[in-house]
């Protein structure tokens, strides 16, 4: 929590706080973030947060984007009867040859009366420039999605645009990758993700999606945020040969059809000695020098309006399913890892929910999946079953548990947020498509 620095006075102090709906993007020697107007116990000025950073673990607040709200946003709000919100949600960025372009999101109290504009500029700090409006929704009884929470993947030419928030889903829009804008005027694009039936109707908590093309593995990864942003908000993923799609869950389902998909990589969780992190969704994937990061919003559980960034390592298991470190980056250097170092005692937390019960809960309940013991014995059994078996085969860990279930896992080393020292760490799948996370 960072009570005493929340105050706007303190602005230039937030580091990696007040961060909500982080995108990230690297240019020279900085990485930059940008993320939604909001702040723990305040209102503070419409114009998008930025803030810098050489080596992503501290943060340094540059300033905002705008100095107010876009015209063009605002305007097409008020011409449909609407008042705009005076904060801008959730943008994007990306650089298109030698230009810098920044999406945001505009909406109202109207339902669905929301707008993605387009800005660019020469530099990742601008000034920025409005281009126009790429989509927009206005509440007219149509199936629809919500105009807000872009993200944007650009290969072999083409560029498309996914985006949505609740309604009917995440939609794909294709755009003119000279402009940046839609490639035909007024054009919605089309569905390519939603959530199960809860109760009668299909479950409306879905959004922020992030979309990046794996250049070795040849795939498209989209992932999506679950449930309600405050409390149990968690990361899905899915992947597919095509940016078109269809994009496949664990199972080989389509994220299209009338259900909720695994894996689920990262969600609420609590490891010994803390309150817990709830609210650990709306993801933002980047890659530098090869290595993969998750950034996103996480909120303590002691006080859910705290937002933090946090920012994760990604690796990628044999068959090539993206999973994240359960501790935050910290530029832990790499060393050799021994068979003998990891026997002893782990907190394994297991992502073992997937069923939501329903709206009220989604939005009271951060559901927080808790670490417990698992001692794994140098003779290569663990927890007191002689049936389970470990074995290492650097950097993968295999746990054979006695139930049937597999555990396979990254080891590496990081550094303990929880009690501030270093450690030892894995993540991975089981062959279920339940994320596992370690810590010794």
């Amino acid at each position: 929590t960072y009570g005493s620095l929340a105050q706007f006075a303190n602005f230039l102090k937030w580091g990696p706080h007040n961060v909500h709906d982080p995108a990230v993007i690297k240019s020279g020697e900085y990485f930059y973030c940008y993320s939604t107007d909001a702040a723990y116990g305040i209102t503070v000025p419409p114009g998008i947060q930025v803030r810098k950073s050489k080596d992503l673990v501290d943060w340094q607040f540059v300033g905002f984007a705008f100095n107010a709200l876009p015209k063009q946003g605002s305007d097409f709000i008020k011409s449909s009867g609407g008042a705009p919100f005076s904060s801008l949600w959730a943008p994007y960025v990306l650089k298109a040859g030698s230009e810098f372009r920044l999406y945001y999101s505009l909406s109202s109290p109207t339902p669905r009366l929301s707008v993605i504009g387009l800005a660019t500029a020469s530099n990742p700090l601008g000034p920025w420039t409005e281009r126009g409006l790429v989509v927009t929704s206005r509440d007219e009884n149509t199936v629809q999605t919500n105009a807000i929470d872009p993200t944007v993947v650009t290969q072999g030419g083409e560029h498309w645009m996914y985006y949505g928030s609740a309604w009917d889903g995440i939609y794909i829009l294709k755009l003119d990758p000279s402009t940046g804008l839609a490639a035909s005027d007024g054009d919605k694009g089309a569905r390519i993700a939603q959530r199960a039936f809860t109760g009668r109707v299909i479950n409306g908590n879905i959004e922020g999606p992030e979309i990046i093309y794996h250049s070795e593995l040849k795939k498209y990864y989209l992932f999506i945020a679950y449930d309600w942003l405050e409390t149990k908000y968690n990361v899905r993923v899915g992947r597919s040969d095509s940016p078109e799609g269809p994009y496949l869950d664990f199972d080989g389902n389509n994220l299209n059809d009338e259900e909720d998909n695994l894996p689920m990589i990262l969600a609420p969780y609590r490891f010994l000695n803390h309150g817990g992190w709830q609210g650990t969704s709306h993801p933002a994937v980047f890659e530098s020098d090869g290595q993969y990061y998750i950034g996103h919003q996480a909120r303590p559980g002691v006080d859910k309006y705290f937002m933090v960034l946090h920012i994760r390592k990604i690796f990628w298991t044999e068959d090539g399913w993206p999973v994240v470190s359960p501790e935050r980056y910290a530029a832990t250097e790499q060393t050799g890892i021994a068979k003998e170092e990891l026997a002893g005692a782990w907190e394994y937390i297991n992502f073992n929910y997937n069923v939501v019960p329903g709206f009220a809960e989604e939005q009271v309940s951060p559901d927080f999946q808790s670490s417990n013991a698992v001692v794994l014995n140098a003779d290569g059994t663990f927890n007191d079953d002689s049936n389970n078996q470990w074995n290492y085969d650097a950097p993968w860990l295999e746990l054979n548990w006695s139930s049937g279930l597999n555990d396979k896992v990254w080891i590496e080393r990081a550094r303990d947020w929880e009690n501030k020292k270093a450690c030892l760490i894995f993540t991975g799948l089981n062959n279920e498509g339940t994320a596992i996370w370690g810590k010794k």
